[in-house]
């Protein structure tokens, strides 16, 4: 994966930077999600892999995909990473992207892996206690994982909370034998 962030990274930058210069952050956004999302589809993919296209068809063939979705700016950037053999980076770009416009905004986003679905007032609660100790506007997405048994891990840029049952269970156990 670091690879695939490494290559895709300069293009994010490059469409942030334009975003920010003409005050089209959340247009960008909406934008390179769509753009992800057909990128990121199987059967796309697979034509898009196909041998025999070439780096100009492949272009044409995702901007008809579009179905005249895209600005010029965003056919455009369709163009230099088909001219590139990059298309499939978009889902990474758009990442990317996103991780660079929340920084902008002073927004972080948090991911939320629990033994079950959290409520509404929880999310608020972690967005709330997040917020207070990183001095940043909070995001929250939700993952369901059974096999932590309890608790949640939250992973928010850099810092990571194990408060799951797992986690204490391997925490005790390690204080425990050492």
């Amino acid at each position: 994966m670091s690879e695939l962030t490494t290559t895709a990274r300069p293009y994010a930058r490059a469409v942030f930077e334009l975003a920010s210069e003409s005050k089209t952050l959340t247009e960008w956004s909406t934008t390179l999600a769509f753009m992800a999302a057909i990128a990121a589809n199987d059967d796309v993919r697979a034509v898009l892999d196909n041998p025999k296209l070439t780096r100009q068809d492949a272009a044409d063939v995702f901007i008809e995909l579009c179905d005249k979705k895209l600005d010029d700016k965003a056919v455009n950037l369709v163009k230099q990473l088909a001219e590139n053999g990059r298309l499939s980076l978009l889902p990474e770009i758009a990442s990317l992207y996103e991780a660079l416009k929340d920084e902008a905004e002073g927004a972080i986003e948090a991911h939320v892996t629990s033994a079950r679905k959290l409520t509404k007032k929880e999310q608020e609660a972690i967005a709330k206690a997040l917020k207070k100790r990183l001095g940043r506007r909070v995001k929250i997405t939700t993952k369901i994982d059974k096999s932590i048994l309890g608790g949640a891990i939250i992973r928010a840029g850099d810092l990571v909370i194990d408060g799951s049952i797992q986690g204490r269970l391997r925490s005790m156990t390690q204080a425990l034998s050492g």
